[in-house]
């Protein structure tokens, strides 16, 4: 049986903005027009299809403008999955479709990929699917206690008939940031090499100007930084080859099919032109994030995960010994604190997050894994509420637990 807690009159924190933000009230208000009134197909010349028009190519001069890219390097996607699949297989596809055009790709069957073990699973899925396919040879990187990748590592994994390297910006489970412009300064050597990254969760946060990072495609999606679900965009720089995923019009430069979705797309615009003024504030988010870590580690057992100083503003991940990962959001859940364990896309799993094994975290240790995502909205009175009740959760699941 399901039970559904009454949040009514329970104090409510929530530090799962790693999974989701809410929609802020200005994007709210920036898109509702576009619901109501300004409601036209893009794709229709008269008056409503022409104002929908508008303001699709106004959202997409603004995400350049945020990025540091041309109007027509931005296509418009549902979510960042949506963008990784395009990025990896678009790439792979037209590669095959030129026909082995480098002397040095006559002589191999498919193309190679250079990733990550800790990147999200919509990358790990994607390049799977490429392998299994045929399509693609892929080199998974590991990376070190720290789930930093080294960008000799990357070097060293490059072959002559290496198309594509992905490493992510922002490790969702952990908060480790890699070096992304390091590694884009290295592959700048390399002709025919194109770099992807995903920025799902540094779009809020960090410098994305995809010049500075030295990047080819970069993805992300919006509910990470308080725009609805269900739109996102890829950045895709001019003169990368690249194959449509999704058949039909010719809608976002003929590279992804489908009516564009415009409420949405001026509100993933507006959210992402707040959130560049917000970066200047980050400090706030980052000295609540540290006064939780802090907290955290005074209990017995606790570790932090991820890298100390190379970390995200908003993201504090731990281990702790003795108890479950699932069990400690299910007790904090009860006291009206919302928190995450691994990714969000697998929480709902029991196993081990692919992200600390890669990172050498024991899989008896990974389980009790927690993940505490803050937002700009995240208080000091909330940390210290979290701080309060996390401790004695942590000693009653060690009572509980059975004794060998």
């Amino acid at each position: 049986m399901i039970c559904y807690l009454n949040f009514e009159f329970m104090r409510q924190v929530y530090l799962d903005n790693a999974a989701t933000t809410a929609v802020d009230r200005e994007v709210f208000e920036a898109m509702r027009p576009y619901f109501l009134k300004n409601f036209g197909n893009a794709s229709e010349v008269h008056g409503w299809g022409q104002e929908a028009r508008t303001a699709v190519e106004g959202a997409r001069e603004k995400v350049a403008e945020a990025l540091g890219a041309e109007a027509k390097e931005i296509i418009f996607t549902s979510c960042a999955t949506e963008s990784i699949n395009l990025a990896h297989k678009g790439v792979v596809e037209a590669v095959l479709q030129q026909g082995e055009t480098r002397d040095v790709r006559r002589k191999t069957k498919r193309p190679h990929i250079v990733t990550t073990a800790i990147e999200h699973k919509a990358v790990l899925e994607t390049c799977r699917h490429l392998e299994e396919a045929g399509m693609a040879e892929v080199t998974y990187l590991p990376v070190d206690q720290y789930g930093l990748v080294s960008v000799g590592a990357v070097e060293k994994a490059i072959r002559p008939e290496t198309v594509l390297v992905s490493v992510m910006y922002v490790n969702n489970e952990v908060g480790t940031v890699e070096p992304i412009a390091e590694i884009g300064r290295m592959l700048k050597k390399t002709k025919g090499i194109f770099f992807h990254t995903d920025a799902t969760q540094a779009m809020q946060y960090l410098d994305c100007d995809v010049d500075k990072l030295g990047v080819d495609l970069l993805s992300f999606t919006g509910h990470k930084f308080y725009a609805p679900k269900g739109v996102g965009g890829l950045y895709v720089r001019t003169g990368a080859p690249l194959v449509r995923q999704m058949d039909g019009g010719g809608q976002e430069g003929g590279l992804r099919a489908g009516t564009e979705n415009v409420p949405y797309i001026v509100a993933l615009a507006k959210a992402l032109e707040l959130s560049s003024k917000f970066k200047v504030q980050s400090s706030k988010v980052m000295n609540l994030r540290d006064e939780l870590i802090a907290g955290v580690l005074k209990i017995p057992g606790a570790k932090l995960t991820g890298h100390s100083v190379k970390r995200a503003p908003h993201i504090a991940s731990f281990t702790i010994d003795g108890v479950e990962g699932e069990a400690v959001l299910l007790m904090l859940a009860d006291r009206g604190i919302a928190a995450a364990s691994g990714s969000a896309c697998t929480s709902g799993a029991l196993r081990a997050s692919h992200v600390l094994l890669a990172m050498g975290v024991p899989a008896e240790v990974a389980h009790g894994s927690l993940r505490l995502s803050l937002g700009k909205e995240t208080t000091e009175e909330e940390i210290e509420y979290v701080l309060k009740e996390l401790p004695p959760i942590v000693k009653r699941l060690r009572q509980m637990a059975p004794r060998l």
